[in-house]
């Protein structure tokens, strides 16, 4: 894809957005087997949670279609407190806020004469049950105007109780599905991951890290593709052994307290410096999918 003359049929956009509606299709499978499964420790007795969906849009200042999504959420599940798996495909022209921020951050030429866009995404947040469960997240999307297009996405995990155990198998499965593509991604995804999920009023990360990657067009749309599907490819074998090993551990009240603590950690970084939070709001697209990832219940001292 090289100018405004590309045809969507030749540039991956569709090919794109079928590959995170897929991702989607595998992850609520696996969390509702998750919930399914679980069938000793806390909360086994209560029914397994299953996912509601609701269909999402994004309306143009004109008033016109500009694309939508579907969101995915469970709430209040054996193992799921609250987890929402949403993926989105939405269109339409980029306000002038919007464009000075993409064009400040990606230093696209020509927006302001043709501010068309185009985004993709599928985007994850897991608020668990069990405390020493850690919560997550993941997203990969991909961006394209006339004059550019990106990929973008990660998983970090976010745990209030830490285990070393649980720490070195999420890096390690993370780095496995990179080093395919270069042995330097994954020390320079993670070391991104560090600086992007720092929170600079506490002074900390808001989590035990993992990868991040934006505005990344190596001028490959195939190898790029690649990369971020392996990426997506990564998070349920990096999470899901968590989620196995953890479950059925008793916890206690000192236990929920730390998790509720660490949820306002979480609130905040996401309602304070998160980009795809900005971004989803500057856009108009839907308030409660883009405000998805914020935990059911959260508490600060």
């Amino acid at each position: 894809m090289t100018g405004p003359d590309t045809d969507e049929r030749h540039d991956g956009r569709a090919r794109a957005a079928a590959w995170f509606g897929e991702l989607r299709d595998r992850i609520v499978a696996a969390f509702e087997a998750l919930e399914r499964s679980h069938d000793r420790g806390p909360l086994s007795d209560a029914a397994p949670g299953r996912f509601e969906l609701t269909e999402t849009s994004r309306t143009s200042d004109d008033g016109s279609d500009a694309g939508g999504g579907l969101m995915s959420v469970m709430r209040g599940g054996r193992v799921f407190e609250k987890v929402g798996v949403n993926v989105s495909e939405v269109y339409g022209t980029l306000g002038e806020r919007a464009q000075a921020a993409m064009a400040a951050r990606k230093g696209i030429p020509g927006m302001a004469a043709d501010p068309r866009f185009w985004a993709s995404g599928i985007s994850l947040v897991a608020h668990m049950q069990n405390p020493h469960v850690p919560a997550v997240h993941m997203n990969t999307r991909m961006f394209w105007t006339p004059h550019a297009w990106w990929f973008g996405g990660g998983a970090d995990l976010n745990p209030c109780l830490e285990y070393a155990a649980d720490t070195a198998h999420f890096h390690d499965t993370l780095r496995a599905h990179l080093d395919p593509h270069g042995a330097a991604h994954y020390p320079r995804l993670k070391a991104w991951a560090d600086e992007y999920f720092f929170i600079p009023h506490r002074g900390r990360a808001r989590g035990v890290g993992g990868i991040f990657l934006d505005d990344h067009n190596t001028g490959d749309w195939e190898a790029d593709f690649a990369l971020v599907r392996d990426i997506g490819q990564a998070f349920l074998p990096a999470f899901v052994p968590l989620v196995e090993a953890r479950r059925a551990t008793p916890f206690g009240a000192a236990d929920r307290d730390a998790q509720l603590i660490h949820r306002g950690l979480y609130a905040e970084y996401n309602l304070v410096y998160d980009r795809g939070t900005k971004f989803g709001l500057e856009t108009g697209h839907d308030p409660n999918a883009v405000l998805m990832s914020l935990p059911p219940l959260a508490k600060w001292v």
